[in-house]
C-alpha cells in the first residue's frame, strides 16, 4: 500500500456538531471518507487533543482509499476548516499542530466559514454568512486576500444565530409577562410548546435546569412561526437578524473592493438553510438595497467539499478535477 498520494488533499471540515473528513485524489476522485464529532478545543483542553481527536477519522478515510498512516506524509495538501479557528493566530497554531502529525506535505488551516464559501461559488471568489448557533461572514478572492470578523460573540460586537435568537425569544415573552415590554405571542406560545402553564413557570423550570439548557434553542425556531402569524416584537427580531446578516456582508465586500462588481453572497448555516421565507426575503431585498450587484444563494452543498476545492486551489489541479469532486457530492 503506498505511503504517499502525490497531488492529493485531505480534506477535513470539522463543526462545533461534526467532522467530515475526505481524502481526495489529484484527479477530483473521493477515495476515502469518514464522519466524526465536532472540534471544540477549548472543551478538550486545547488544540493538541482537539487534533489527537481527528486523527481516527484520518486513518479511517485513509485506510479505505488504501493508505497508511504514519509512513510519510499521506497527500501533498491538507486543507482543514474548523470551528474555533477564529482569529488568525488560533489557524497559526492549529497549523503547527496538524504538522506535527505528518498527515500532508503542506497544511492549510482556515476557520470553517471558509469551506462553505468555496463550497458555493465556482472559484476562490465570493462572500458567505453564516448563521448558525452563531454567526459569522467571510470573504475570499483568488490572490488569497480575505475579509473576516472575530466572530466570538459580544465582546467581537457580534448579534444573532440561532442561540441569541432563542434568547432574545424568551427575553421578549418575559418582560411582555410582566409588562415591562409589548405585547407579544411569544408570552403565550413558549410557554405552550414547553408544557408549562405560564411564562413565571417557564422562567422557573428554566432557572432550576428541569428545561436543559440545549431545549431553550427551540425557542429559535418557534420565533419564526410567531413572526411569519404576524407578531410585530417577533418579526421585529428577525428584521434585526437580517440587517445584521446584510450588514457583514457589505462590510466584507467593501473591504475586498466587490461592492461595484458582481459577487456571489454564500448564506449558510442552520438559521438561514431552514428557509424561514420573512428572513431569507428580508435578506435578499436588503442586500439588492446596500450591493445591487451580489448575487445571494443558499448553500446546498457539504462544507468538506469546500474544504477539499480549496485543497485542490493550492495544489493547482485542473478544473476538471474541481467539477469531478463536486459530482462526487451531487447527490
Amino acid at each position: 500500500m503506498a505511503a504517499l498520494l502525490p497531488g492529493g488533499v485531505l480534506a477535513i471540515d470539522a463543526g462545533n456538531s461534526k467532522t467530515d473528513v475526505a481524502l481526495v485524489g489529484p484527479d477530483g476522485r473521493v477515495l476515502g471518507t469518514a464522519r466524526g464529532g465536532g472540534f471544540e478545543p477549548y472543551l478538550v483542553g486545547g488544540f493538541l487533543p482537539a487534533v489527537e481527536g481527528l486523527a481516527p477519522l484520518v486513518a479511517a478515510a485513509a485506510a479505505e482509499a488504501g493508505l497508511v498512516v504514519g509512513d510519510g506524509p499521506l497527500v501533498q495538501q491538507v486543507s482543514a476548516c474548523l470551528a474555533n479557528a477564529d482569529l488568525p493566530i488560533e489557524e497559526q497554531r492549529i497549523a503547527d499542530v496538524i504538522r506535527s502529525f505528518g498527515w500532508g506535505e503542506s497544511v492549510y488551516v482556515a476557520n470553517d466559514t471558509f469551506a462553505l464559501l468555496r463550497a458555493g461559488v465556482d472559484e476562490p471568489r465570493g462572500i458567505v454568512v453564516v448563521c448558525g448557533a452563531g454567526i459569522n461572514c467571510s470573504g475570499l478572492l483568488p490572490d488569497g486576500r480575505t475579509a473576516r470578523f472575530p466572530a466570538v460573540g459580544k465582546i467581537s460586537g457580534d448579534w444573532g444565530g440561532g442561540q441569541q435568537l432563542a434568547e432574545e425569544a424568551i427575553w421578549s415573552a418575559a418582560r411582555a409577562d410582566d409588562g415591562r415590554g409589548p405585547a407579544t405571542a411569544l408570552a403565550t406560545e413558549l410557554p405552550r410548546h414547553y408544557r408549562v402553564g405560564s411564562m413565571t413557570e417557564l422562567i422557573e423550570a428554566m432557572h432550576l435546569g428541569e428545561i436543559p439548557a440545549a431545549q431553550r434553542l427551540e425557542a429559535g425556531p418557534l420565533l419564526f412561526q410567531v413572526a411569519a402569524a404576524g407578531d410585530a416584537v417577533a418579526a421585529e427580531l428577525v428584521q434585526r437578524q437580517a440587517e445584521e446578516i446584510v450588514s457583514m456582508a457589505v462590510i466584507a465586500m467593501r473591504r475586498l473592493d466587490l461592492l461595484d462588481e458582481p459577487t456571489p453572497v454564500v448564506l449558510g448555516g442552520g438559521v438561514l438553510t431552514a428557509g424561514h421565507p420573512l428572513l431569507l426575503d428580508s435578506v435578499i431585498t436588503l442586500l439588492a438595497e446596500a450591493a445591487p450587484k451580489a448575487a445571494p444563494s443558499v448553500v446546498q452543498v457539504p462544507p468538506v467539499v469546500g474544504a477539499a476545492l480549496l485543497g485542490l486551489d493550492h495544489t493547482g489541479a485542473p478544473h476538471a478535477a474541481h467539477l469531478e469532486l463536486r459530482a462526487a457530492y451531487a447527490t
